[in-house]
């Protein structure tokens, strides 16, 4: 039989915000505030690994990616980057192989 998987729950930032908030605080765990409020239990600690609670002095605080998220994805992003280039040079050197006169000429563009 088909099992319904319950409906994805999507949190807005300040929900996390006050949840994070929570758990800076140190009054209870975070598997007792995931309890309190509700959420998956992991999903707390997930968001504090995600995120980090920035405070301006003339703004709320909000959130932004912790450091490590960000580098990740950066990482991703650049790997990304990388595949497309070497399937260039792929594409160039078959080019230059079916054309050998012109390998070494630069296609210059008016």
């Amino acid at each position: 039989m088909d099992e319904k998987k319950p409906p994805y729950r999507k949190y807005t930032e300040e929900f996390k915000l006050e949840a994070l908030e929570l758990l800076k605080g140190r009054g209870k765990t975070s598997r007792q505030i995931e309890r309190d409020l509700g959420i998956t239990p992991g999903l707390l600690v997930k968001w504090r690994d995600r995120y980090q609670v920035v405070a301006k002095e003339t703004e709320q605080a909000q959130l932004e990616l912790s450091d490590m998220e960000a580098a990740k994805r950066e990482i991703k992003r650049l790997q990304r980057r990388l595949a497309e280039v070497e399937e260039e040079r792929e594409i160039l050197k078959k080019q230059s192989i079916f054309s050998p006169g012109k390998a070494h000429e630069i296609p210059v563009h008016s």
